[in-house]
């Protein structure tokens, strides 16, 4: 992560905005879990990123805001693998994922109208569904 993480074509983030410490994992895994350092917290400050401009800045401050805490840093851990290395490569995928995904233009939902077949369709079964209510009435005659 030296040179940095590609989220895509057009955003890298460089690798001395990035924050990364290590600690030993939680779980089972006897004496290798508890002697070795494997498990990887990546934190990259959003706000005072210099690989996003101010509308990619917004986009993933409002897409992410739940997952960046209160002094715009975005926090990602992998203890997925034994290895330290392993971990990193994860966490930086990762992060690229999760940004790219936020970085991401929704597309535009253009409104359909129902074609004059679905529409008669519907009042034929609207029709056929208040026929059958109206026979199960009780009439004058059934008594």
């Amino acid at each position: 992560m030296k040179g940095g993480v590609r989220v895509n074509r057009s955003v890298v983030i460089p690798g001395d905005e990035l924050q990364i410490t290590f600690s030993t994992s939680g779980g089972p895994g006897g004496q290798h879990a508890n002697k070795t350092s494997t498990r990887v917290d990546l934190a990259w400050n959003v706000e005072s990123s210099r690989a996003l401009g101010p509308r990619q800045r917004a986009r993933v401050m409002q897409k992410l805001g739940g997952r960046i805490d209160s002094s715009g840093n975005l926090r990602l851990s992998s203890d997925r693998y034994r290895s330290q290395t392993r971990n990193r490569q994860d966490v930086a995928e990762r992060l690229a994922r999760t940004v790219a995904s936020a970085l991401k233009e929704p597309k535009t939902r253009v409104g359909t109208e129902p074609s004059r077949a679905a529409k008669d369709r519907r009042i034929q079964e609207k029709k056929h569904r208040a026929e059958t209510k109206r026979r199960r009435s009780l009439r004058d005659e059934d008594y």
